[in-house]
Order: structure tokens, then C-alpha cells, then sequence
């Protein structure tokens, strides 16, 4: 990725508990009415990789390899038939693998027609369009699976010279996720927007804000990886679609504290009130592990550094999600202790209502003396932060045009030193970024200086609020 991005969507931490060795999260959900809820699925996928991804070799060899993993694909929607899957999520990169050159990907590559111009079936089509064997296997999983199919595979797309997008070398090369029906039909594609260091793609020259209709659950939206902290494609298209699923495939390498697969996945599902299917590649070698079913309310994850199986996860998601936040999304109450926060934030008094009477309680004041604010550096960036001390209370940390908002309460004290985090800025390490962080973390030790280091454990329970006062590059 070169070039520096003008917007990214703003990270926001919720409750959430990280226990960086083996774990899986819930695996049911409590007895509710069948018509509410619909059966989704993400897997996990431990992917055969090229022994060399920069050698030439021929569409034939690549096949042989992609077919490998389509195998254990096919083994997991078997799997996920059988206890009623209706939708199916795949990781980003599980078919072909990753850190290939734009030359030595291109065996690996299907060709993509448009949805959008042609309908099509491939597993009934199979002789429709040349090089699009990955495509027809995958239509043909969807029948047998009697359920929709997400998964990402590599696409070429041929172009004219007449084109001024057009590379050098005739045609453009995309990061592209499918979605199949039931039927096997092809019902849309995205293209990745924002690559992450990866040489062998082309962004498209315009972004794609795909969603597609479901008849078990209506609208959803997809989006690929990186594409979650942007505010293009991700946040527009929730804002401008309505949607209130997003499939998300992904091949995330985890780095703490800030980029933990679970927790951003965890966070987005939390912030928008909407439900995200999110399936990783799992390579625990890599730091790749963290896929989950997240809810606005409740997450079905699972994180492994030790085991080196993939994993299936099936968990059966409401179809009208309730938030926390009070999103557009939500139906239903407000969650009261977020309701409660709220009326801290404006000043306002706020009332509990009892079998007896009311209690209210007095309007309270930010006070910011009761903390030291200092700097520490979390992921290259100079964060500006405020040390959570004490049992309970209410603090606030601005930086630019972001102020970030606590509310907390601890059963019980402990040793540890934990800090309130606020950046609002150009990140310029490992890709060139505005970026707008909330966070709160678990310092190293009981200094100032440790807070930012790298902690595989902690846990975090809190409300959590942002506010951007007319920085040019909010949304």
C-alpha cells in the first residue's frame, strides 16, 4: 500500500476477554423462537501453503495445490450441512495462500465475470468461461451444502490498453470475495480496497459497496481484512446500505495490544450494533489465528496458538440484532449500564426506577485533575493517555480532534496498571494512515513507560464512548 489514506474508522474497545493460548468462545446460544434466529458458520482454515510462492509454475500445479484445500472446504460445509448452516464464511487467502509476486499468482487466478452483467451458475455452467475451475467447485459446494457460501480466491480480469487504469501487463489482478446461493448461483463479488502490502493485486479503481439479499436473514455486507479500519468501504456501507450482517473473510496477523483479530472483529460488531461472521486463516506460526461469530451482545470465537487445526465455528444469530450503542441497527432497550453512561456524558442526571420509587442520581463533572495525563508509544504511534486508578470512576482523554470517554467499576483492586489511550494522527509504520484510536490497555508493569507493551492477558469490562469535535477527516 502506498500513499496516505485520508480516513480510517475509528477503533473502539468493548468488553471483551483475551487469553492469548488456546480458547474457544461460547459454542450455544439459550432457546429462543427458530423464526428469529437464522444458523451461521466460519471455519477456521489451516491452508496448505506453496513450499515456494515466488516460483513459476503452471495452472495445472496451482490447481493441484488449491485443490487441496478445497477438499477440507468441502469436509466443512459436509459438516456444517448437517446441523442446519444456512450461510457458510471462508477466510481471506485459504485457497491460494499468500506472498505471492503479480507474475507467480497469476497460474492461481480465476477468471471473474461480472455479476452485475451476467448470471451465471458455474457448478451447472462448467464450460461457460475458461480458467474458472475454483469458481465451479465452489458453486457445486453450495448445492451440496443447500446453503449460501462465502470464500476468497484470486481473479484476473482482462484490459485494454484504451483503459488508462489498465497494467502493463493486460489485465488487472484482484483480492476478490464470492458469494454463492444455495442454488450455486453467483450472486456478487467484492474486491479488496485497501491491500495490505500485497504486490500481486490491483486496487479497483472504484470501491465496491456490495451487499446481497438472503431469504433467511435479508440484506448483508461484505468487506475484506484491512478494509475494517477504513472508513471506505466499511463504514459507508453500513451508514449508506442499511445492513445488518457483514461477512467478513479475512488473514489477520495478530499484533497487540491494538490489533487482535477477536477484539476488532468483537469491537466493529459492538460499535455498528450489527452481527459480523468473520473466518481467519489459521497459522499460528504467523501470529494468524481469530475468527467468531460476534453479536452486538455476545461473540462465538475461537483463538489458538498452540493447536494447529482449523476450526469450525456454528452458532445460531439473530436476524434483528440488539446493540449497545443505541446504532440505527438495534432494536429494543438501550443496555442500561450503557444508558447510564450516556446521561454522565451529557451531565444530565440519571434516574433508576424501582418497585418502590426512583432514585436519581446528581449530574456528574469530568474531572480531569484526578489523573495524570502522560505519553507512551502503542504501535509506533505517541499515544496520550491517563492511568485508570482506582475501584470506579468516570475519565475522559482528548488528542486533536478525539476525545475518548470511561466509564468503569472493578469487583475488586488489584496490582496491575491499566490506561485510557487516545491518538488522532498520520501513522506512518507499516503503511502511511490517518488514523483515530480509542483504547484501553493493560500496561506492562506499573510504570507509565510500560503501557503499550505487548500483554497476552487482561481483561476489560467497560463503556466506552468517542467523540470527534470537527476534525476535517471524521466521517
Amino acid at each position: 500500500m502506498s500513499g496516505a489514506r485520508s480516513k480510517l474508522a475509528l477503533f473502539l474497545c468493548g468488553c471483551y476477554v483475551v487469553a492469548l493460548g488456546a480458547h474457544t468462545g461460547k459454542e450455544s446460544v439459550a432457546e429462543h423462537h427458530e423464526a428469529e434466529y437464522y444458523v451461521a458458520a466460519v471455519y477456521e482454515h489451516p491452508s496448505i501453503l506453496s513450499p515456494n510462492p515466488l516460483a513459476l509454475i503452471s495452472r495445472q500445479e496451482a490447481l493441484e495445490l488449491m485443490n487441496q484445500n478445497l477438499d477440507i472446504y468441502e469436509q466443512q460445509v459436509m459438516t456444517a450441512a448437517q446441523k442446519g448452516v444456512q450461510i457458510i464464511v471462508f477466510p481471506e487467502d485459504g485457497i491460494h495462500g499468500f506472498n505471492f509476486t503479480r507474475t507467480s499468482i497469476y497460474p492461481f487466478l480465476d477468471f471473474m465475470p461480472s455479476p452485475q452483467v451476467v448470471g451465471w451458475n458455474p457448478c451447472l455452467e462448467p464450460r461457460r468461461f475458461n480458467d474458472t475451475e475454483v469458481l465451479q467447485r465452489l458453486s457445486c459446494m453450495a448445492i451440496e451444502g443447500d446453503m449460501f457460501l462465502v470464500a476468497n480466491l484470486g481473479t484476473k480480469q482482462p484490459c485494454h490498453s484504451s483503459d488508462p487504469g489498465c497494467p502493463n501487463d493486460g489485465r488487472y489482478q484482484f483480492n476478490t470475495d464470492v458469494v454463492f446461493s444455495n442454488k450455486g448461483t453467483l450472486v456478487d463479488r467484492y474486491r479488496k480496497h485497501n491491500l495490505y502490502f500485497e504486490s500481486a493485486f490491483d486496487v479497483p479503481l472504484n470501491v465496491d459497496h456490495i451487499t446481497f439479499d438472503t431469504p433467511f436473514a435479508g440484506r448483508f455486507g461484505i468487506f475484506t481484512c484491512f478494509d475494517i479500519l477504513f472508513f471506505d468501504p466499511a463504514i459507508r456501507l453500513l451508514r449508506d446500505y442499511k445492513v445488518k450482517h457483514v461477512v467478513y473473510p479475512t488473514a489477520w496477523m495478530n499484533q497487540l495490544p491494538l490489533l487482535a483479530a477477536v477484539e476488532i472483529q468483537k469491537a466493529f460488531a459492538v460499535a455498528f450494533g450489527i452481527n459480523v461472521l468473520a473466518a481467519n486463516v489459521h497459522h499460528p506460526v504467523l501470529g494468524m489465528t481469530g475468527s467468531g461469530i460476534h453479536t452486538p451482545l455476545e461473540s462465538f470465537w475461537y483463538h489458538d496458538m498452540e493447536n494447529p487445526e482449523g476450526h469450525l465455528i456454528i452458532a445460531r444469530v439473530a436476524k434483528n440484532p440488539v446493540g449497545l450503542m443505541g446504532a440505527e441497527n438495534a432494536t429494543g432497550e438501550t443496555d442500561p449500564s450503557h444508558s447510564k453512561f450516556l446521561k454522565i456524558l451529557s451531565g444530565d442526571p440519571y434516574c433508576e426506577k424501582d418497585a418502590q420509587e426512583v432514585h436519581c442520581d446528581e449530574a456528574t463533572k469530568w474531572n480531569m485533575n484526578a489523573s495524570p495525563t502522560f505519553h507512551s508509544e502503542m504501535m509506533y504511534d505517541n499515544f496520550t493517555l491517563v492511568p485508570v486508578w482506582g475501584k470506579e470512576g468516570y475519565l475522559h482523554v482528548c488528542s486533536n480532534g478525539l476525545c475518548c470517554y470511561l466509564l468503569y467499576e472493578r469487583p475488586t483492586l488489584s496490582e496491575e496498571l491499566y490506561a485510557l489511550g487516545v491518538f488522532d494522527g498520520l501513522h506512518t509504520v507499516h503503511g502511511t494512515y490517518y488514523i483515530q484510536v480509542c483504547a484501553l490497555v493493560r500496561c506492562g508493569g506499573l510504570g507509565f513507560d510500560t503501557c503499550g507493551q505487548e500483554i497476552t492477558e487482561y481483561f476489560l469490562c467497560l463503556s466506552f464512548v468517542s467523540d470527534l469535535r470537527d476534525d476535517p477527516r471524521s466521517p
